[in-house]
């Protein structure tokens, strides 16, 4: 099927603790509008591969052990805007986490001429998150998400995306890195959600049914934001 045409570009973010679906449902976002997808960490392993002045910058503080700052993230963020796919718009995965990095990223959207249309919040309950972490499972070929009750591959073994039949888990998806990982979530990542309510831009997701029914709750959503 092909993308949904936009008479604007739109600038999408994806709030939600750990296993509440922001991948899979922005891949499916990203295939039914044309938008791109922009997680962190493939902007800054990007952007070191690409060897921008941005990316040298990250290299230099990973390479020292360092966490990345909020300023070279922007600027490496900037750089991928410029882009020509991201013409039709971006979801941000994974940014911005901290209020002080929405903050940072309202005035780089001044700079282009772009807002945020909506931050939309996928609302999960804690408890059901472990058991749903804790069965994730991707391939390792393209990154495709699946989970041992919620989604198999329709062939056992064989990414439904590419065809690839190596598996990955991830070591820290157990019950009580998960617990940890929550508690992070609410303690920085959540007033984000307070922030972009007062902005008037919050919207808000049940993320706890079916991935087809949230699917489609977000495509609505997003094609009344881009209209």
């Amino acid at each position: 099927m092909d993308a949904t045409v936009m008479t604007k570009p739109a600038v999408l973010i994806l709030l939600g603790p750990p296993g509440a679906g922001k991948g899979t449902q922005a891949r499916m976002l990203e295939a039914g509008f044309g938008l791109v997808q922009l997680s962190t960490g493939d902007l800054l392993r990007a952007a070191v591969a690409q060897g921008t002045d941005a990316g040298k910058e990250a290299e230099t503080v990973m390479k020292a052990g360092g966490l990345v700052s909020d300023g070279i993230v922007i600027n490496i963020l900037r750089d991928r805007l410029k882009q020509t796919d991201c013409a039709q718009g971006v979801i941000l995965d994974g940014f911005p986490r901290t209020t002080v990095q929405a903050e940072a990223l309202d005035g780089l959207l001044l700079e282009t001429g772009m807002k945020i249309n909506a931050a939309i919040s996928l609302d999960v309950e804690d408890v059901a998150m472990v058991s749903r972490i804790a069965g994730r499972f991707t391939c390792a070929g393209c990154g495709e998400g699946y989970h041992d009750r919620f989604k198999q591959p329709k062939s056992e073994g064989v990414c439904d995306a590419c065809g690839g039949t190596e598996m990955t888990r991830r070591a820290d998806d157990n019950a009580e890195t998960v617990a940890d990982r929550l508690k992070a979530y609410h303690a920085q990542t959540a007033p984000l959600i307070a922030y972009y309510e007062n902005q008037g831009a919050l919207k808000r997701v049940d993320a706890m049914g079916e991935i087809a029914t949230i699917s489609a709750t977000l495509k609505n959503m997003v094609h009344d934001i881009t209209q």
